[in-house]
């Protein structure tokens, strides 16, 4: 794996969160319930596939091992909180609130982030296929040790964000804006489209030589021979 590179001249390293979760309750309830209030409850391994939570928010709580197939959760807030190896497919995020969180060893396909706020998130382990960030704001973001096959960030802005271990396969930057977004400690970057939006991100020599093809061909170069 690549070796993390933090900070650096002209770059301001992303601030992570800093959790310490309270004693936690179980939590014995039944369905989420749209713009429900949990606050301090621990749910495990709980199923909540095709539930509506959307509008709830979750406060000091911990969700480990939940599934999360088509669960809506649009324009939830989730603040101060750790997912731990959650699961699903088309769990719906849009217009979420993530804040001060920690999401580890996922397993997400399809996730809808469009349009969301994400600021000190931890995003470490797992894997993450078609992840839509169309619109939403990260700052102060770090993806670790995962994998991010077909990120969508189109029309998205990122501020101090980092990169580290990770392989980021055709990630789409169109209409992105990017501002201290570190790629360098990236195992493995591969972008789909909208390299040129690449201005405020940095990136190693190594990265800037595979990225060639794909800047050549965005600025119309030839390259023969």
């Amino acid at each position: 794996m690549a070796r993390r590179a933090v900070g650096g001249p002209g770059v301001r390293e992303a601030r992570r969160p800093k959790l310490r979760l309270p004693a936690l309750e179980r939590y014995e309830g039944g369905e989420l319930e749209p713009d429900g209030d949990y606050d301090g409850l621990e749910f495990r391994e709980a199923d909540f596939a095709g539930q509506d939570g959307g509008g709830a928010r979750f406060m000091d709580c911990a969700l480990t091992g939940c599934a999360l197939d088509e669960t809506r959760l649009s324009r939830a807030r989730v603040l101060d909180s750790v997912l731990a190896g959650v699961r699903g497919v088309g769990t719906d995020l849009a217009e979420a609130t993530l804040r001060d969180v920690e999401l580890t060893d996922a397993r997400l396909g399809g996730t809808q982030l469009h349009g969301a706020v994400l600021e000190r998130v931890l995003i470490r382990g797992g894997k993450i296929d078609f992840l839509n960030l169309r619109s939403a704001r990260l700052k102060d973001v770090v993806f670790e040790g995962c994998v991010l096959v077909e990120p969508d960030f189109g029309g998205a802005r990122l501020e101090r964000v980092e990169f580290v271990d990770c392989a980021v396969k055709g990630a789409d930057l169109t209409g992105a804006t990017l501002r201290d977004v570190d790629l360098r400690g990236a195992a493995s970057l591969e972008i789909a489209r909208g390299v040129d939006r690449l201005s405020g991100a940095v990136i190693s020599t190594g990265q800037l030589l595979d990225l060639a093809p794909v800047l050549a061909g965005e600025l119309g170069i030839r390259v023969e021979g």
